[in-house]
């Protein structure tokens, strides 16, 4: 019996049309197995987090729009630059937004993966730990793997385009190992 068709969301933590990491997310749609489907979010209408708007009858529509995107998702990958050795603002912003209410969050449970470009040689490796940290605080569950950190991006990224062959086949590997994780967590 073939496996059944996943739907992967990726979230870049990004704003800027340039990013090496929005382009990172913009490659993943074409470097996934074939049985498995991804969708790039942007967080670009997501406002600042305010506690006061955060409620059932007053949370703000593109917010509700990506906890739907989240929950309807098989999984989420999580494309983040690396900003003073750590999770880019934007990101944590919208992470605070989907992580509330705690016992309803669309993220509780969500099998999600993480990855990065950053021109320097660590890659985002940084952000990734403390991305891991901010997922376990959600109850997400956090792919067992070292991620993808694309060091010395501006070499492999070119006009907005991943076109270094050998991380392109790593990123493929990755999503294909990623897909055949969530299908096994998804099962239990």
């Amino acid at each position: 019996m073939p496996a059944p068709h996943l739907d992967l969301i990726a979230i870049p933590g990004s704003l800027r049309a340039g990013s090496l990491n929005r382009a990172l997310a913009r490659a993943l749609p074409e470097l996934c197995p074939d049985d498995t489907g991804l969708e790039v979010v942007g967080l670009r209408d997501i406002p600042l987090y305010d506690g006061d708007r955060d409620t059932d009858e007053n949370r703000p529509p593109p917010v509700e729009a990506l906890k739907d995107r989240i929950r309807e998702s098989d999984g989420v990958i999580l494309v983040s630059p690396e900003y003073n050795h750590g999770v880019p603002g934007v990101l944590k912003n919208a992470l605070d937004w989907v992580s509330r209410p705690s016992y309803r969050s669309p993220m509780a449970q969500k099998p999600c993966g993480l990855m990065g470009a950053a021109p320097g040689g660590s890659g985002t490796m940084r952000a990734q730990q403390h991305l891991k940290v901010i997922l376990l605080g959600m109850a997400a569950q956090v792919f067992p793997h070292p991620g993808v950190a694309v060091s010395r991006a501006r070499d492999k990224i070119r006009d907005g385009r991943l076109a270094d062959e050998d991380t392109r086949e790593f990123v493929a590997a990755y999503l294909a190992d990623f897909a055949s994780w969530v299908r096994r967590v998804s099962a239990t």
